[in-house]
């Protein structure tokens, strides 16, 4: 039997290395697609073909695919930090929009070929009052419609995914990421004279659902074999966690004290808004602005094509903190 052609794009970001992993070891013939040739430095297995792109570059989109001639593209790059998207709106639309319609566009002369695209549960439902709180949100709607636009108008094979928050190891700008820097900081600190400023935790009664981004990757592929074009698929745990609780979870496997700063004592204490563009600094991640998961429709779920998680949060959580202790000794990218 001949091997699957996958192009997986974002190839180089948390997700994409994870992806790449997964559909290497299943057997597939892999292309992963990156920026830049520097963020793919020994990242990835022996025998996966890489392509260098600038995705919002029509024309080298178009050459790419003719080259690569994928069967199947799982499209997991873009930009997504909401605070960066409020100092540079335009470059999200151009990131998260326009590359995937060149992207599109590229496949449309290939009816078969399969497209994943990963979404967001930040997007905004048009025509409700209020409109996007952000641009990163507008960004990530916009995107979800022309793929589904492109899905009805030229019949392509178009699927959508929407993950909720994804967590593991690897490199990540995520809350459960970087309290674990913070532990592996304050572990190195401890017997120091260096002192850490506290952890600041926005909201700990705030509910999120967290997975295994290794359980998110087998779901795209449930979801590129079985899933129906025109379809969005949530992928989630099933589990809405406090942040409080999450946190006391990462915080029992610091070898050190940590400074942490809780926020509010009672949930009736939190007075938090959506930042102005003026409020937001360009160094706050956004896992640190209080998100409410803004999707409430009734997409298909992925457990409905077979798919269900395996990873338990206190292994995805133990994972982190181990592989942010491997980077800071040298062992991990």
């Amino acid at each position: 039997m001949r091997a699957r052609r996958i192009m997986i794009t974002g190839a180089s970001g948390f997700t994409g290395r994870h992806a790449v992993a997964y559909f290497h070891a299943a057997g597939a013939e892999v292309t992963a697609v990156m920026r830049s040739a520097a963020a793919a430095s020994g990242i990835f297995p022996a025998g996966v073909k890489q392509q260098i792109c600038d995705l919002s570059d029509r024309r080298a989109v178009k050459s790419m695919i003719e080259e690569v001639q994928p069967e199947e593209v799982l499209h997991l790059a873009g930009k997504n930090s909401v605070p960066e998207s409020w100092q540079d709106p335009l470059l999200y639309m151009e990131t998260n929009v326009m590359s995937t319609l060149y992207l599109l566009e590229g496949l449309r002369t290939r009816p078969a070929r399969r497209i994943l695209v990963a979404g967001s549960r930040l997007k905004f439902k048009p025509g409700l009052a209020g409109g996007p709180p952000h641009p990163y949100s507008l960004s990530k709607t916009l995107e979800e419609l022309v793929s589904l636009a492109w899905c009805t108008l030229f019949k392509q094979p178009v699927l959508l995914a929407e993950p909720c928050n994804l967590i593991g190891p690897g490199p990540s700008t995520g809350f459960c990421s970087l309290l674990a820097q913070h532990i592996v900081h304050s572990e190195a600190a401890a017997g120091t004279s260096e002192t850490l400023p506290p952890f600041r935790l926005s909201s700990r009664f705030a509910l999120r659902d967290f997975l295994d981004v290794r359980d998110a990757v087998r779901a795209y592929d449930y979801i590129l074999r079985s899933g129906e074009p025109g379809k969005i698929y949530r992928i989630d745990s099933g589990t809405q966690r406090g942040l409080g609780a999450v946190a006391g979870q990462l915080l029992a496997h610091a070898a050190a004290p940590v400074a942490m700063d809780w926020g509010p004592v009672d949930a009736g204490d939190e007075r938090e808004a959506a930042p102005s563009a003026a409020a937001v600094p360009a160094v706050l991640s956004s896992a640190l602005v209080n998100q409410e998961e803004l999707s409430a429709s009734p997409e298909d779920n992925a457990a409905r094509l077979g798919w269900s998680p395996l990873i338990e949060l206190s292994r995805s959580l133990a994972d982190i903190v181990d592989y942010y202790r491997a980077s800071r000794e040298g062992g991990a990218s």
